[in-house]
């Protein structure tokens, strides 16, 4: 494997295999993805139905004599003001993805970041004192492709500070990050300190 730049540094450095080694799984990657977005819904959508609505339950005229349809409650979901039928309610939308999958399912969304020369590691240190100005500079001496996922380590926080403010740069931290955040951007950063979170995560 190619050796990858280094931000904060003029030296390349090797990616491990065991992270960045991995075959491109699709059906994995699409239900992890698809899982990830899920869990993010809030599920806390909910309408009102016909017994729910603050409405007079009495018949709305007479059954017979009045040279009209026959009607009963005004609440129905087919008048103005009734009960919605088959409505949203609030529930969850987790899906049970296996852990073993979602782990091969993450390396194999940041092998795809390796096949496509779109990684790069970062060196904190180098961004301890924040500096929006130094963080965009890097990235554009090393070419970097808006989206940008910044994967950072929770000691990170000089570095954070230097990224976030980027347009169209996304900082999480590395126990936050998931396939759909990986395999949707354009270039992929990674801190040394979140690396070896992930060799421990993943590997």
């Amino acid at each position: 494997m190619s050796k990858v730049a280094v931000l904060g540094k003029t030296t390349k450095a090797d990616l491990p295999k065991e992270l960045f080694g991995e075959p491109f799984h699709h059906s994995l990657v699409d239900e992890a993805a698809r899982a990830d977005l899920a869990s993010r819904r809030q599920g806390s959508a909910s309408t009102l139905t016909r017994g729910e609505v603050a409405m007079t339950g009495a018949k709305a005229w007479r059954q017979k004599g009045t040279g009209r349809a026959r009607v009963g409650a005004l609440s129905s979901p087919s008048r103005f003001g009734g009960g919605v039928a088959f409505g949203p309610k609030p529930r969850h939308y987790t899906v049970k993805v296996n852990r073993k999958a979602r782990r091969k399912a993450l390396r194999s969304a940041f092998s795809t970041h390796a096949e496509r020369d779109s990684v790069a590691l970062l060196d904190a240190g180098a961004f301890a004192t924040p500096s929006t100005k130094a963080a965009a500079d890097a990235l554009g001496k090393w070419g970097a492709k808006r989206s940008t996922l910044v994967v950072l380590a929770p000691e990170d926080v000089g570095a954070a500070k230097s990224f976030r403010n980027i347009p169209r740069v996304q900082v999480a931290e590395v126990s936050a990050v998931g396939v759909a955040d990986v395999i949707g951007a354009a270039s992929l950063v990674v801190s040394e300190g979140a690396l070896a979170t992930l060799q421990e995560r993943l590997g």
